[in-house]
């Protein structure tokens, strides 16, 4: 038995087969540095990007004292974006399926609240939200935070960079304080050190080197000119065919022109920065996660904290003055035993951000040159999917199962030409087979008495078109 194996924990055995059933097979490096702590009640500071499993390591811990007779918010967990508290409270779910009757619930801005208030009067062992949110329900009184045992702050530096520290410090005030808190962050600069101090007693500190698997990860390097930036891009995607791939920009101007220059030439593209309006960030994001969309082009900022499975590729349009930054960047392709591709682009003043890379990762990188690559012949292929946006949605009791039958049923698909289905509160984002998709939306509108924009599901009609990038 090493000590990198969950079964060297002292877990419930249900827990235990779960987390073999999930592919928990063996630790990672920051669950192995501090989940002993963690299950002992110790406080934590933990230093880890997104990807290093962090999620899992909190959530086991909030599991492994879980009561779940007992409906009181006994763990809270604040994140900085409500992208972020959907994928925490996702991962929690599953951790918790063998364990029973385990209610977690999401409180983040840009959603109703009058569904958050009904929800919280039956109850929630686990909530998982952002500080503004949090807050809100806090002031109404809506949220009981008096029995909370767990507190985490996930990426706690992104959440004072964003300007919540009042919100987060009125929030630990509201808990008991004789509680267990973890604090995860990316970085721990002094500043964050000073105003998080009061909020810890006594922490174990854990710190993991941002790294990457460099044999599950291709990484290669582009010398280019100052003003080919965009035209590589468009070089590199047209030569390597990536289905899906994220392009990382250090500013959204980039981003929105490197998109027209993308979508100009026919590629599938769609650009993820600051100050999007929610209802836009979330769209964008289903249309690329179910593939819909090939090419997001995004800043740091705004892709922190996502978790898209299955990237193919991931483009760095510029090299990072900040070395960890560019290995997270990296390490968002070949995940899960895939094999994974970095392009990065270098203009001839960023040379010495590169020897920083090589320095970092102990090993020289690889240099290729941009001409030996296909030149303008693209033949861009489409995204595989369209994506169905159906108005309905969790208010009118709509499930993933009911649009699968509707679709496997009526409109004559199989189960592999329908994709992911996100049901949100007002509306629904459907992924079908693009080959397919306009005749299936004809099949689910024929003869329906409301007229071609209309289809039938569950024996009721929705407003129904598709979107496309």
């Amino acid at each position: 038995m090493t000590s990198t194996a969950f079964s060297s924990l002292p877990l419930a055995q249900t827990l235990l087969d779960n987390l073999d059933s999930l592919g928990y097979k063996e630790m990672t490096t920051i669950q192995a540095q501090s989940l002993p702590s963690v299950l002992e009640g110790r406080d934590l500071i933990a230093q880890a990007k997104t990807g290093s499993g962090k999620t899992a390591a909190f959530g086991i811990g909030i599991l492994a004292k879980l009561n779940p007779a007992w409906f009181a918010v006994q763990a809270l967990v604040l994140c900085p974006t409500r992208e972020l508290a959907d994928q925490v409270a996702n991962e929690l779910r599953r951790l918790a399926r063998a364990t029973g009757n385990v209610k977690v619930l999401v409180l983040t801005g840009g959603s109703p609240m009058r569904p958050q208030i009904a929800s919280l009067e039956h109850g929630a062992h686990i909530v998982v939200g952002t500080p503004g949110r949090v807050r809100d329900h806090l002031g109404r009184g809506t949220l009981d935070l008096s029995k909370v045992e767990t507190l985490v702050l996930d990426e706690a530096d992104r959440m004072t960079d964003m300007g919540f520290y009042d919100e987060i410090a009125g929030i630990v005030s509201a808990c008991p304080k004789r509680r267990q808190t973890l604090l995860f962050s990316a970085t721990y600069p002094d500043d964050i050190r000073r105003a998080t101090d009061s909020f810890l007693a006594d922490p174990v500190e854990v710190t993991v080197e941002a790294q990457h698997d460099n044999s599950q990860i291709e990484q290669l390097f582009f010398e280019i000119g100052f003003d080919e930036r965009n035209a590589a891009v468009a070089r590199l995607l047209g030569h390597y065919k990536p289905v899906s791939a994220i392009a990382f920009c250090n500013t959204k101007v980039q981003c929105r022109e490197l998109v027209e220059e993308l979508q100009s030439k026919g590629f599938s593209a769609l650009a993820l920065y600051g100050e999007l309006e929610q209802r836009e960030r979330d769209e964008i994001l289903v249309l690329f996660a179910n593939r819909s969309c090939s090419v997001l082009v995004a800043t740091d900022v705004a892709a922190r904290g996502l978790d898209i499975p299955n990237l193919e590729a991931v483009i760095n349009v510029d090299v990072s003055k900040d070395t960890e930054v560019h290995i997270h960047r990296v390490g968002r392709t070949g995940r899960g035993g895939e094999q994974g591709l970095a392009l990065s682009l270098c203009a001839p003043n960023e040379k010495k951000w590169v020897k920083l890379i090589e320095e970092y990762q102990n090993a020289p990188v690889e240099w290729f040159d941009l001409k030996s690559l296909d030149e303008n012949d693209y033949g861009v292929d489409p995204a595989p999917m369209m994506t169905l946006v159906i108005s309905g949605g969790k208010k009118d009791k709509l499930r993933p199962g009911d649009l699968l039958g509707a679709l496997t049923g009526d409109a004559g698909l199989s189960k592999e030409q329908v994709g992911k289905i996100n049901v949100f509160e007002f509306q629904t984002y459907v992924a079908i087979d693009r080959r397919v998709a306009y005749e299936a939306f004809e099949r689910l509108s024929k003869n329906n008495p409301l007229g071609g924009d209309f289809g039938a599901i569950k024996g009721r009609n929705f407003k129904m078109r598709f979107i496309d990038a």
